[in-house]
């Protein structure tokens, strides 16, 4: 009985262990995590975000920021060891053990004499028949009379003064931490225990399966539904104009589940009124046009007038309910936009290249929603393929600014980045009628802003030129810089209510075919990650070429450096096409700022295959895998083009730059200021 409470008593013990172990440095990661995190002030601390309250530390803020489904298991976890271990503090886990010297008050190697004197003393004082009290009584029988036998009788003494127990030498015992209701098996317990056992044992993994099937059977790795990415595959095109890229964007599973309630209709109505030239609606049939436009489902008209309301920054208009599923709307939208961009990307046949129109579409699109900028401001104006887009990301700006500073030929975004911050704060204060303070805030913006350059070659490893069906291989160091001297930064979109990381898509594509070869997102945000990458792709790179243990290490060295330093390395491979000249163009596109993206232009000349034996191939892991159920569809619907041009669209300038610039050797290219609308950027890949 006395193991049985003593196995009884261990299991809270037993549990509070089996909780320590992966909660405790769980803990300490998160905190570790929260604490750096707080430390490395990387969002933008300008007057129009600190107004916003986006990043405003208030304890509501913070109780908000902490209340997720990880943080409260967390707590409550932590507050069930806390219980534990108040249990654990006070419960009684002491068991008597059967001691004769002890009971009988006698020291170890007493007399036999002393034994009796001091039986008889106990036997006056808890006898039955000398104490009617039933304790006595209990006490006398299982601890006096036994503790006098064992000590009078010779063999119980030698056992216990030899071994420490009157039956002699004892065995190992060993028990189990479990609770007392189930170390009695019997009666009731006995059921308990068998639907203990089938619970965890069957129902609780059996229970947990089904859910993970159903959920995943439904959604991808990043949580974005089966039928989503089916829609995006089936509605791209390769002609996709940059102002219908919403049109397919809208089409997306999870915004047809966000509910269209009848009291909607009132202020949906409003919105449209307020959004409506941004629209693409035909004036000359305005009438016809608007009715189509309502005849829609309700769920994509009201996705439509809700991102709509972000372009055009008409967040005021919206009811409070219409406020919750705009919310919505907007947190779907990043991870919603990369699948989009993927589906763009993807390697179609025949060739197995993306497609770069609507890719670019949907990196306008993005920065867009980011920087609540209407999709009309791109239209090229004054000069500038960019419009006046770029302008409005800045705070305070509006297109009466834009036109106020235009007359002081500042007509491009890029133009405005190239002034001293003097002239700017000038420029500002005294023709765009801006306070100091409203000229720092610009400043500070500018600082933020990233600027990128691009170093690209192209070769056949081991080989000398590219012949036709080679696998040629890509590697590009993008590096970013900016003014504040920050390499992982939040972006200045005071307008998106989420935190949002900056990503970029680097391309390598041919703009006359819209053809994209090669492409990869990057990231800067995590630098230990692009240390690891960069580390193993050196490694491997350099031991495939035969190179020797140091000069292995040296080349990583100069990798890491790199890399801490705001560079991040591409690399990917593709087929030589056939025998001919190529023009191609590296794309580094920003997702999150307008006018902060990089293009540079590379020859690409490939020879006649004179080498013995053919090249296979890509490897199977090398191709983007499509998701099963998704199906090439045959027929291609040609676009319309009367909407606005991308500042990537090429024309007989293009054409002409083209041909006169380009890379200094086959197959490699160095950019340092070829974008539009900024400085070349570049990110890396992991």
């Amino acid at each position: 009985m006395g193991a049985s409470e003593e196995n009884s008593a261990l299991f809270p013990i037993f549990v509070l262990t089996l909780m320590a172990l992966p909660l405790v440095p769980y803990t300490i990661v998160n905190l570790f995590g929260a604490f750096e995190k707080k430390a490395a002030k990387i969002n933008c601390q300008c007057s129009v975000c600190v107004r916003s309250g986006k990043y405003h530390k208030s304890i509501f803020r913070r109780i908000s920021n902490f209340s997720t489904y990880s943080n409260l298991t967390l707590v409550l976890l932590w507050v069930v060891m806390a219980i534990l271990v108040y249990y654990i503090k006070h419960i009684s886990t002491e068991v008597q053990i059967f001691e004769p010297f002890s009971i009988l008050g006698l020291e170890h190697g007493a007399s036999d004499s002393e034994i009796k004197k001091a039986y008889r003393r106990l036997s006056i004082q808890y006898h039955p028949d000398k104490n009617p009290d039933p304790e006595a009584h209990s006490y006398f029988v299982e601890f006096i009379s036994k503790a006098y036998q064992a000590l009078t009788d010779p063999i119980s003494r030698e056992n216990f003064e030899n071994y420490g127990h009157p039956d002699g030498r004892q065995g190992l015992q060993m028990g189990i931490a479990l609770p007392q209701f189930l170390l009695n098996i019997d009666g009731a317990s006995e059921g308990i225990l068998l639907l203990g056992i089938v619970g965890v044992c069957i129902i609780l993994p059996l229970t947990v399966s089904v859910i993970y099937l159903s959920r995943s059977s439904k959604y991808t790795g990043n949580y974005v539904m089966h039928s989503t990415l089916a829609a995006y595959y089936h509605l791209m095109k390769p002609s996709l104009a940059p102002s219908k890229v919403m049109d397919v964007f809208i089409k997306a599973s999870e915004f047809m589940d966000i509910p269209v309630r009848r009291s909607d209709e009132e202020p949906l109505q409003r919105l449209f009124v307020l959004v409506r030239s941004e629209l693409n609606l035909d004036l000359k049939n305005i009438r016809q046009e608007q009715a189509k436009f309502w005849k829609q489902h309700p769920a994509l008209v009201k996705t439509e007038l809700l991102l709509q309301t972000q372009l055009t920054r008409e967040t005021a208009a919206l009811s409070p309910t219409l406020q919750r599923d705009f919310r919505r709307v907007l947190e779907l939208a990043p991870r919603l936009l990369e699948e989009l961009m993927k589906m763009a990307i993807i390697p179609r046949p025949p060739v197995g290249h993306g497609w770069l129109r609507p890719a670019i579409g949907v990196v306008e699109l993005s920065q867009s929603i980011v920087q609540a900028v209407p999709l009309s401001a791109r239209k090229a104006a004054g000069g500038s393929s960019e419009g006046y887009a770029p302008f409005l990301q800045l705070p305070h700006f509006s297109e009466a600014v834009v036109k106020k500073i235009a007359r002081k030929k500042v007509r491009t975004f890029q133009d405005f980045r190239d002034m001293t911050p003097d002239e700017r704060a000038d420029l500002l204060t005294q023709v765009a009628g801006f306070s100091n303070g409203e000229s720092h805030d610009v400043e500070m913006v500018l600082e933020m802003m990233p600027s990128v350059t691009i170093d690209i070659t192209c070769e056949t490893e081991g080989e000398e030129g590219i012949q036709e069906g080679d696998i040629v291989t890509m590697h590009a160091w993008v590096t970013l810089n900016r003014g504040s001297g920050l390499i992982r930064a939040l972006p200045h979109c005071p307008y998106f209510p989420f935190d949002k990381e900056e990503n970029f898509w680097l391309m390598l594509a041919d703009s006359f075919s819209n053809d994209v070869w090669l492409s990869q997102k990057v990231s800067f945000m995590d630098e230990a990650t692009s240390i690891i990458a960069v580390s193993k792709t050196i490694q491997e790179s350099k031991e495939g070429s035969g190179a020797s243990a140091r000069e292995i290490n040296v080349a990583v060295k100069e990798a890491i450096e790199k890399v801490k330093n705001g560079s991040r390395l591409v690399m990917g491979k593709f087929q030589a096409p056939a025998e001919g000249n190529y023009n191609l163009s590296s794309f580094c596109l920003c997702d999150s700022w307008i006018g902060c993206d990089a293009k540079s232009n590379i020859k690409l000349k490939v020879m006649k295959r004179s080498r013995a034996g053919t090249r296979g191939g890509f490897a199977a892991d090398e191709t983007p895998a499509m998701e099963d159920g998704i199906e090439e569809d045959e027929e291609e619907e040609e676009e319309d083009f009367d909407d606005y041009e991308s500042e990537y669209s090429e024309d007989e300038e293009d054409t002409k730059e083209t041909k006169s610039k380009g890379a200094v050797a086959n197959g490699s290219a160095h950019n340092k200021g070829n974008s539009s609308g900024s400085d070349e950027s570049g990110s890396e890949a992991d």
